[in-house]
């Protein structure tokens, strides 16, 4: 079999291509660019070009403020029939931090927890019970409670006088209590046949 001296494309493994000189070969009319770029032509283009997106901004928004009022203007009027934003709401209890998400405190006022932290319902709660506890009343500038006694007060006449107060089944007259005392088996309810007496 003979051996094949061919690389594959058609040449023989020797030939080597040699590039020819051009040297010799002047065209004036073509040649390399002698100057730099035209930077201040680059930055006219680029400044125009931003005034006229910001234009164009701008034109947009009006039109489309225009054609949002022309659809607001032909919108027809709700129905009487239509349920208002608080009826659409699903019935109270509410999840927290959701729309509608509101508490009311023991003195009628109405707390909008909507789209708070869920240690808001507790803060409100605790700034509750801190009036309660030192008679204070429920909105800012409100009377205080009557018939309070601030829990510092109350802890220092505690510590001052006898101690609390029980009931007995005997008052000191000698005669017997209104509601006979509980016994053990009871519960602490009171029987029908022992409320008849």
């Amino acid at each position: 079999m003979a051996r094949s001296t061919s690389n594959g494309n058609g040449h023989k493994s020797g030939h080597v291509t040699e590039t020819p000189d051009v040297s010799h070969i002047k065209n004036l009319d073509v040649t390399h660019e002698a100057s730099d770029v035209n930077i201040s032509g680059i930055a006219k283009f680029v400044i125009a070009l931003t005034i006229m997106c910001a234009v164009v901004f701008l034109l947009m928004g009006g039109l489309f403020r225009f054609l949002y009022a022309q659809e607001t203007e032909k919108e027809p009027p709700a129905g009487p029939m239509a349920m208002t934003e608080k009826e659409r709401l699903p019935p109270p209890p509410r999840l927290q931090a959701a729309k509608g998400f509101e508490v009311k405190l023991e003195s009628g006022e109405v707390v909008n927890l909507e789209k708070r932290e869920p240690e808001a319902e507790y803060r409100v709660l605790r700034e509750q019970w801190d009036r309660r506890l030192n008679c204070q009343g429920g909105a800012e500038g409100a009377a205080a409670i009557t018939n309070c006694m601030p829990i510092d007060v109350a802890m220092e006449k505690l510590l001052q006088g006898d101690g609390l107060k029980v009931r007995t089944p005997a008052d000191n007259s000698g005669k017997p209590a209104d509601v006979p005392a509980p016994t053990a088996w009871s519960s602490g309810r009171v029987s029908g046949r022992q409320s008849e007496r």
